[in-house]
């Protein structure tokens, strides 16, 4: 994730009372169904499944009813944008997480776009132009998880957030297509491209057999310091579909977030049979020339890499149903180099 998203987000502020309260009520007609004492396991519900609208979707806060089928997308959740263009819709509003740029995907989608979305803020967006695209579906699947922005987001349009356990950003991909898929009511074609992606990564880990079950260590530095992340985020998701198995030491440190914070006092955390690091707003040489770093048994013995490639980066840190493709081609080799050295 970017440095912005690596610290915990900020409680999203309540819209104000006057011209944008007024236009929310204006499109609240569109309404959603919510229902806390539903399962909320992140699963479609039997409906959903079958392609039927209205479709119903479980999620952290509910079960979510999409009355029939959305024309007008605004895709919020990291990756969202990119799994709905996956599954052939349009998106008319998008958040850039990383960011991109230009459309708000990443290369492996360049040119599936029609016509380029309205751009959305990330972890604080803006509200009143979310409403002005009359939106009859908002999607926030990879998120915070925040109760307010969820609760801001739904008087606009029916909002499919974040899972059961799935705040801070804590879904894969594949739970991310599935339920996007039931709430655009293409359930088989969701299914269709997971079984598809999950083939690429059979055929990756049956190829390297050395992965599996090493343990694996994803790291980053920010102008913050060094982090790991913890199990239950795409990147350690991505890594344990191959073989690998996340540190037990980081994960003993695990909390409620995506990562862990490691002082440069403690940088042997980062040790495992494969350190992978990413260097986030700051140079890679802030972490192979640090002495630290360097120090580390894993480094040492070359079982280390660090992400310098931008693409490559953003590849692995989207985890969208089109990035773990183009991750899997460029990733997959340099795991395989270091971990046979």
């Amino acid at each position: 994730m970017n440095a912005s998203a690596s610290r915990r987000p900020r409680r999203t502020p309540v819209l104000m009372a006057g011209a944008v309260a007024a236009l929310l009520v204006g499109v609240s007609a569109c309404g959603t169904s919510d229902d806390s004492s539903s399962d909320t396991s992140g699963s479609a519900s039997p409906a959903a499944s079958e392609g039927a609208f209205p479709a119903k979707v479980a999620t952290k806060f509910g079960e979510v009813t999409v009355d029939k089928q959305p024309k007008r997308i605004v895709a919020l959740g990291w990756g969202d944008a990119e799994t709905v263009l996956a599954l052939g819709g349009q998106p008319v509003g998008a958040s850039d997480w990383l960011p991109f740029g230009g459309e708000g995907v990443g290369p492996w989608a360049k040119g599936m776009y029609d016509k380029a979305p309205e751009l959305i803020g990330t972890m604080e967006p803006e509200f009143e132009k979310i409403a002005s695209l009359q939106p009859d579906l908002i999607l926030d699947t990879k998120s915070s998880g925040d109760q307010t922005r969820y609760d801001t987001l739904k008087k606009i349009a029916p909002t499919v957030g974040v899972p059961k356990d799935g705040d801070q950003y804590k879904i894969s991909w594949e739970q991310q297509t599935t339920m996007i898929a039931a709430a655009m009511g293409v359930p088989e074609k969701g299914k269709e491209l997971i079984a598809e992606t999950g083939k690429k990564f059979e055929a990756a880990a049956k190829a390297h057999p050395e992965f599996k079950d090493a343990t694996i260590v994803l790291g980053s530095r920010t102008s913050e310091g060094y982090g790991a992340y913890v199990g239950g985020t795409g990147r350690v998701d991505f890594v344990e579909r191959l073989g690998f198995k996340n540190s037990p030491a980081v994960e003993a440190k695990g909390g409620e977030g995506f990562s862990v914070s490691i002082s440069k006092e403690n940088l042997e955390l980062l040790d495992a049979d494969l350190t992978v690091m990413t260097p986030i707003g700051v140079p890679a040489t802030d972490i192979s020339n640090d002495p630290l770093y360097k120090a580390v048994p894993s480094v040492k013995a070359g079982h280390a890499l660090i992400f310098e490639d931008q693409l490559i980066s953003q590849a692995f840190a989207t985890d969208s149903v089109l990035s773990v493709s183009y991750a899997l081609e460029k990733v997959v080799p340099l795991f395989a180099e270091k971990v046979k050295k």
